[in-house]
């Protein structure tokens, strides 16, 4: 092909994102990895230059780059009704899934076989956020600078308790002094712009999708009022889907900051249970995020049409922005892509949220390796949990040693190395 894009059905095109839904595991890299070989190298929808410049695009924005691009590639190849249909679809097979599994976890957790099999979850899921760490790293780190970023993001939310945005924006604006006085970036000519679209258009696509995805929200806080944990739940993954830039694990490191601290809508011990559960289905790893509103809705005695009501809005403010990005602001992603002080910016958000997973994982070790944790008042009035060294879990830490070895050293798979752990788990429980 030389850009032009091929005569796709509409039948069609369903029929291979619905594939792409069913059998999305293994985080963003797999789910990119799998649509590339379906639209670029099986069917030829889509050409090398096209496909890159929709995935350089959706790594510019706040929220799951993955499903980002599923709408990037439908908008593409079938206008705004393929968008709407490969995004959805990207995300539903999971979703209904999370929300099985959320259920049969609200109901039956208390159960020892599930305790045990999900003692072993919570060790995998440790190794996997190690994992991440290293993954982030080597994209992350390209000089000294971006180390230094890193540690600041960590020591201000570990030490110091600074909100997430807080820090994302600073190493945001810090990126772009960085960029002051390097030219722009040279735009590869082999790289092919976006569909054209006016002005008006995009404007128009703007303001219809931000109406939409905002519309639940306003219409939870005019019946149910602000305090109402469905408004509240709104408002919250509404923020996340602003702020996180940086991939799932960033949104995960906000989210258990807000929801278990914070907030205090589910435990420690359930938000990790979460994170398994969304690693073993397809789907974007976020699909956490509607196990975060099912358990919230559910734990606080509403019964399962609150946790459903809550589940529901929880999704639908996590993935719904993706369409206002994409449709609003695919057609201009080029001139962004080769700004410097956009780059800047990015490569210094990056470089932050490697701190910010190294955070989370220090959280995630804390609640799964250690039985107890002791708080620590600091002299600035920051409340630290600190584990409590005698309580270390010996089995716990096994596992989570042994995941991680199977991970990093031989590339195992993720769902085999959760089995595993679950399977080692329930047996010496």
């Amino acid at each position: 092909m030389t850009g032009a894009m091929q005569s796709i059905s509409m039948k069609a095109l369903t029929l291979q994102s619905f594939k792409v839904g069913c059998l999305g595991f293994g985080g963003p890299a797999g789910q990119v990895a799998l649509m590339h070989r379906i639209f670029v190298d099986q069917k030829k929808w889509l050409d090398e230059p096209r496909f890159l410049h929709a995935l350089n695009y959706c790594m510019l924005l706040p929220g799951p780059e993955a499903q980002q691009l599923a709408v990037y590639t439908g908008w593409l190849s079938r206008g705004v009704l393929g968008g709407l249909v490969a995004g959805a679809l990207f995300v539903l097979p999971g979703a209904f899934f999370i929300f099985a599994l959320s259920w049969l976890y609200a109901t039956h957790t208390d159960m020892p076989i599930v305790m045990a099999l999900f003692y072993g979850v919570k060790a995998a899921v440790l190794a996997i956020v190690a994992e991440a760490i290293l993954k982030i790293g080597k994209r992350a780190v390209k000089r000294r600078s971006d180390l230094a970023i890193a540690a600041f993001a960590f020591l201000a939310l570990f030490f110091f308790g600074v909100p997430f945005p807080f820090v994302v924006f600073l190493a945001a604006g810090f990126g772009a002094l960085r960029a002051f006085g390097v030219p722009d970036l040279s735009a590869d000519s082999t790289v092919l712009s976006a569909p054209s679209r006016s002005q008006t258009g995009a404007l128009i696509a703007a303001f219809v999708w931000l109406a939409l995805w905002l519309a639940p929200v306003g219409l939870a806080w005019a019946v149910l009022g602000g305090d109402h944990i469905v408004t509240r739940i709104g408002w919250l993954f509404s923020e996340l889907a602003v702020v996180t830039f940086g991939g799932a694990y960033a949104v995960l490191a906000y989210l258990q900051q807000q929801a278990v601290d914070v907030e205090g809508w589910l435990t420690a011990v359930q938000m990790i249970d979460g994170l398994g559960l969304a690693e073993t289905t397809p789907g974007p790893l976020v699909l956490v995020n509607q196990f975060v509103g099912f358990i919230a809705g559910w734990n606080a005695s509403g019964g399962l049409s609150l946790a459903v009501a809550s589940a529901a809005m929880a999704s639908w403010c996590t993935f719904a922005p993706s369409y206002l990005w994409i449709f609003a602001g695919a057609p201009f992603a080029e001139n962004l892509r080769h700004n410097r002080y956009a780059a800047g910016a990015l490569g210094a958000i990056t470089a932050a949220v490697l701190g910010v997973v190294a955070n989370l994982a220090l959280w995630f070790s804390v609640h799964v390796v250690f039985t107890r944790t002791a708080f620590v008042e600091t002299l600035w009035g920051h409340t630290l949990a600190l584990p409590v060294l005698r309580s270390l879990d010996p089995l716990a830490a096994v596992l989570a040693l042994a995941a991680a070895i199977a991970l990093i050293r031989f590339k195992a798979n993720i769902i085999v190395v959760i089995v595993f752990c679950s399977l080692g788990g329930l047996a010496f429980i």
